[in-house]
């Protein structure tokens, strides 16, 4: 029970900071509704930039987090709104969470 109540309330002291991060940039805001229209299927990193238009190396910095340009504070999985799967031989998976779900339609109901 205690365990649930730290998991909400990080989830809502995430939650301005999810919006403001798919706000401020179109990369992460384009992966997060990509992934939330093949919902619940998984993409992988080549394939998701393809679906968006933007580079493989894009798509790793909006994702996990690379350096200046994309802070990982700021990251897709950092904010929860994206996990990762790991298929062994270096091969990672990306979806979309609940958390990430409830983002994608907060922010497309206010724009």
């Amino acid at each position: 029970m205690q365990d649930e109540g730290k998991v909400n309330s990080t989830i809502e002291i995430k939650r301005p900071l999810a919006v403001r991060a798919l706000r401020r940039s179109n990369v992460r805001k384009k992966i997060a509704q990509y992934l939330f229209e093949i919902s619940p299927n998984y993409s992988y990193t080549a394939e998701i930039a393809y679906h968006v238009r933007t580079t493989p190396s894009n798509v790793i910095g909006a994702i996990r987090g690379m350096e200046e340009r994309y802070k990982e504070d700021e990251s897709l999985l950092n904010l929860n709104i994206v996990q990762e799967k790991s298929c062994g031989n270096n091969i990672r998976l990306y979806g979309i969470t609940n958390f990430g779900k409830e983002m994608i339609k907060s922010v497309n109901e206010n724009e």
